[in-house]
């Protein structure tokens, strides 16, 4: 089995384990910069065009045919929008897209759709609005209070995210850029779900669930690992009626001992390492897809009580 790692960029930890798992194959990475870390980490690397360029999937496609490649995904957010929507190019050339399809895609990247859709399903989560004056009228009603949290709708890693605890701010962050959504303020202990569903049977078949202790530009910095029948229930049940496939990351809120999800992303999160370095090899249900073999149900299959702290390591290139 041979992989392609697009957009690796800092990654360095998910290369190393997809090495350490696919011993027959060889896995390839590709950044659009030279000073990517994680591309010294693959068996080999490209140097490649950003993905908005023209001609960005032809390049894509000519590496997956020169290093025969069996299975292909993304790191970064955009991307994975751009391969689910392209995917009819990737079948023909017999390359898997270990992710989800466009629609999911879409509704990941635009909170607002994921909110709406939450909502009419009927999972707990925080109010959001694109509308200032129907926040207003909530807010005059007494349904929703400051501080609130002002954000792209279609933004990533903490970017632009800001708190605010009055009309003012709310009106000055909302004027000064398009797309900005206004959401509630969950109080409560921040929760990571890895999550893995098997690309044969659509089924979940691993969850990892730890509580962030610090994050840092929206990835989880430190945090310990723990387990909640109540919970895998939830994730089990959300990530299958959705209909997401291949591995997510779940961003959940406990507050007062109930559950409100907040956010998915439909890739390898930050926080991966911990459930990896837990005994949670998400590589090796990939590898087990990739050569046709479906995956066994095993959640919860780790321990307790594991605390993951990130801390700064250096790559030097000549």
């Amino acid at each position: 089995m041979n992989m392609l790692i697009l957009s690796a960029g800092t990654r360095n930890k998910v290369i190393q384990y997809f090495k350490k798992t696919f011993k027959d194959g060889k896995i390839v990475a590709t950044d659009c910069s030279e000073i990517a870390p994680a591309l010294y980490e693959a068996d080999k690397y490209y140097i490649v065009p950003r993905i908005t360029a023209d001609g960005y999937l032809d390049v894509i496609l000519d590496i997956c045919k020169k290093e025969k490649i069996e299975g292909v995904l993304s790191l970064i957010d955009p991307e994975l929008n751009l391969l689910a929507k392209n995917h009819k190019l990737f079948d023909d050339a017999g390359v898997k897209i270990i992710g989800s399809n466009f629609e999911l895609c879409e509704r990941s990247l635009d909170k607002f759709k994921m909110y709406n859709w939450l909502k009419e399903h009927g999972y707990n989560c925080a109010k959001s609005y694109m509308d200032r004056e129907a926040f207003y009228a909530d807010l005059t009603k007494g349904e929703i209070k400051y501080p609130v949290f002002v954000k792209p709708a279609c933004g990533s890693a903490s970017i632009a995210i800001s708190k605010a605890c009055d009309k003012e701010t709310v009106d000055l962050l909302c004027t000064h850029s398009e797309g900005m959504m206004i959401q509630e303020f969950l109080h409560g202990q921040e929760i990571g779900a890895d999550v893995y569903i098997d690309m044969i049977s659509k089924k979940v078949v691993s969850i990892f669930t730890k509580k962030k202790i610090v994050m840092r530009a929206g990835e989880t910095d430190k945090a310990v690992s723990f387990k909640d029948p109540e919970l895998f229930a939830l994730v089990k049940k959300f990530a299958e009626e959705s209909g997401f496939t291949g591995q997510i990351d779940i961003d959940i809120f406990d507050i007062d001992g109930k559950y409100y999800i907040s956010e998915v992303n439909p890739r390898f999160g930050g926080g991966y390492p911990h459930a990896f370095e837990c005994g949670c090899n998400h590589m090796a249900l990939i590898e087990n897809n990739l050569k046709g073999i479906e995956n066994k149900e095993n959640i919860g299959n780790y321990e307790d009580g594991v605390y993951m702290m990130k801390y700064n390591e250096i790559a030097i290139k000549r």
